[in-house]
């Protein structure tokens, strides 16, 4: 105490080579990249889980629960048809599906947790705040702060799920992502805002459930970064399996009740359109998260978008902290994160890494999946390559066949002139694993010809590349 005023001690710790402030997958893969080249390492997480949105409520536990709502399905309307015969009636058990979801969650994250600790990487929780360019302080649940210091600083705070201005999200009935994950009971409708990959993925959990599910899109198509034909295709099956599909269409208003939700849009033509559903997703994308951060104070920059402003090395304004993931511009991908987690561990050792942004794919986990890499027709198009293309139908393939997954194509991109692959688009059975053999591909400049001209195992999904790439090689796929 110095006279009436009481002074709360501060803890001061020793210095960091790099302290990492946030533990998803580009965070924690920098980390331990950066002990692995013999940096002192310190990661700050705010929560008391490691692994970041991905872990906790993103990735991992929406691929949980659609692995397990496929299972539900597949029993339902797929056993009897291979000779499988259940004694009774299939049921969901709802509370027990988001139970195991919620194991997979806890493993996955201790995981990160045991690689911190084999690497000797230190773990603070709280919230990391720059005091200056090199002292961060970390403020915990209690209120109570440590000081640190660090050479380097790596900005991986991610993000959080985005609204609309005149949207309220109360967790209840309108809701985000975070909530969609834990419901305590199966939708009646589940009114959806967003026609992208969350939406659609949790989308389809609860329709295999049982819900109906009405998809109310701004865009004229679902999946608008994607090739259209992709679009096209996943619209098509998804409406097969009866997700309700409200193209073109401005949500204006969003009102809830304790048991409803009412959702008011207009139409292409202009005219007002009200939905009436018990739950509300809002899956209108997400927002970089630097809340907390005081990034001014180390000088760091934050642009009208709320993204962190880094160069080509991914370095701030302020050379010796970096920034890496969903903080900054670019695509929201936990792999793309976990990239640049690598390069920046890898620059401040004095490496020459590199990242080829356009050969980092993307991914749909509905089912079919839909994954792609490199350029889509739109874009090749506007910068005016020349380009053919060659594709093929699963339904084509003895695999799918046997597995009754028929629907979806591959379609192979390359060069007219060079017959360089320039993209790879798929849906189908497996797309989220082929699309590395895409990446592979183009990552060594392989042409349509090189693919062709490789042995794939038959019976498998993957010759549906092998086929693609020889229908974009003068036209000669062999099976259609």
């Amino acid at each position: 105490m110095r006279g009436n005023l009481e002074v709360k001690e501060q803890k001061y710790m020793s210095t960091f080579d790099v302290a990492v402030i946030g533990s998803g997958p580009g965070g924690y893969v920098a980390a331990i990249r950066c002990a692995q080249l013999g940096m002192k390492t310190a990661i700050i997480e705010k929560y008391s889980t490691l692994g970041g949105t991905c872990l906790n409520v993103g990735c991992i536990p929406s691929k949980a629960l659609l692995d397990s709502s496929h299972h539900y399905e597949e029993a339902v309307k797929h056993f009897d048809t291979h000779g499988i015969e259940l004694p009774g009636e299939v049921k969901v058990n709802l509370e027990k599906m988001i139970g195991r979801k919620q194991a997979v969650v806890d493993q996955t994250c201790a995981g990160v947790k045991f690689l911190m600790d084999k690497n000797k990487i230190t773990v603070f929780e709280g919230v990391g705040a720059f005091k200056d360019a090199t002292h961060i302080d970390i403020t915990d649940a209690s209120e109570n702060t440590t000081t640190i210091e660090a050479k380097h600083t790596i900005i991986a705070t991610g993000s959080k799920p985005s609204t609309l201005p005149f949207i309220t999200i109360d967790k209840k009935r309108v809701i985000t992502s975070t909530e969609a994950l834990k419901l305590k009971e199966i939708p009646k409708h589940l009114v959806i805002i967003g026609g992208g990959v969350i939406g659609l993925e949790l989308g389809q959990v609860y329709r295999r459930l049982g819900a109906e599910v009405s998809v109310v899109e701004y865009m004229d198509r679902i999946i608008p970064g994607m090739d259209r034909a992709l679009s096209k295709e996943l619209t098509k099956v998804l409406k097969k399996q009866g997700v309700k599909f409200y193209l073109s269409h401005k949500v204006t208003a969003v009102n809830g009740t304790e048991k409803e939700v009412i959702v008011t849009a207009d139409d292409k033509k202009g005219n007002p359109v009200e939905f009436k559903g018990d739950y509300c997703l809002v899956s209108v994308g997400r927002r970089p998260y630097t809340d907390g951060l005081n990034a001014n104070a180390a000088g760091v920059e934050i642009n009208e978008r709320g993204q962190v402003v880094v160069n080509d090395h991914l370095q701030t304004a302020t050379s010796n902290i970096y920034a890496i993931g969903d903080v900054i511009k670019g695509a929201m991908l936990a792999h793309k994160a976990e990239e640049e987690g690598t390069f920046v561990a890898e620059s401040i050792a004095g490496q020459k890494p590199h990242i080829d942004y356009n050969l980092i794919p993307g991914v749909v986990y509905t089912w079919p999946e839909v994954a792609a890499v490199g350029k889509t027709e739109d874009e090749l198009k506007e910068a005016g390559v020349a380009y053919k293309s060659g594709q093929f139908p699963f339904r084509a393939l003895g695999r799918a066949r046997a597995s009754m997954d028929l629907d979806g194509f591959v379609k192979i991109l390359a060069d007219e002139k060079t017959d360089e692959v320039l993209g790879v688009h798929m849906i189908g059975a497996r797309c989220a694993d082929l699309i590395a053999e895409g990446v592979t591909a183009m990552e060594f400049r392989a042409s349509a010809e090189d693919i062709s001209r490789m042995s794939h195992a038959h019976p498998t999904f993957s010759e549906a590349i092998k086929e693609a790439a020889l229908a974009a090689t003068e036209n000669r796929a062999l099976h259609v």
